[in-house]
């Protein structure tokens, strides 16, 4: 998600977050989804497809992301850098609650598509079209640009009631080994 110190290009970067009762660690974890004891009909889920944000030119395509083996949240491949992707441990645009996309800011292999996230402004348009060809549209609320080890993992993944969304990329200083210490997040709600 981010350039290394020196030119040293990066492949990928994660928060220092985790949910509340999970392992102690240094990256971004999921709490384990509950069963509900009486499952009820659900709408089949949408992923999204597509992500368009007009006012800083960026438009992908977007892929699944899931979690690594070590339970932390995974980023799009250095050489899909161009790539955004969608966390499917947390809602769908659309569905009440999160819906996380994480890109990078820059790889090994140059510029990404979250390059000029930094540059978003409150009230831009954020467009995300889903399986069935429907754009949803979300409104940015704020950003901020937090430190990996104090990232706001309730405020990022936590419960909303309104179809809420969460773009993620790496931002800030480097440390000694040329990975960003910080994260870039921009909130953004439906409507």
């Amino acid at each position: 998600m981010a350039l290394g110190a020196a030119g040293t290009a990066l492949t990928g970067c994660s928060s220092e977050a985790r949910p509340t009762g999970s392992a102690p660690t240094g990256h971004v974890r999921t709490a384990e989804p509950k069963s509900d004891p009486e499952p009820k009909a659900k709408a089949v889920r949408q992923a999204p497809t597509e992500l368009s944000i007009p006012s800083i030119g960026v438009r992908s395509s977007l892929m699944e992301l899931g979690l690594n083996a070590d339970g932390t949240v995974e980023v799009p491949p250095a050489e899909k850098g161009m790539t955004a992707g969608w966390y499917t441990g947390g809602s769908a645009p659309g569905e009440p609650g999160p819906a996380v996309l994480i890109g990078h800011n820059d790889t090994r292999f140059g510029r990404a598509v979250f390059h000029d996230l930094k540059n978003i402004r409150k009230g831009a348009k954020v467009l995300v079209r889903d399986g069935t060809g429907k754009t949803l549209r979300f409104r940015v609320t704020a950003k901020e640009a937090v430190a990996k080890k104090a990232f706001p993992t309730e405020k990022v993944y936590g419960p909303t009631k309104g179809s809420t969304l969460r773009l993620i990329t790496c931002d800030g200083d480097f440390d000694a080994e040329g990975h960003p210490v910080d994260n870039l997040i921009v909130y953004g709600v439906l409507g």
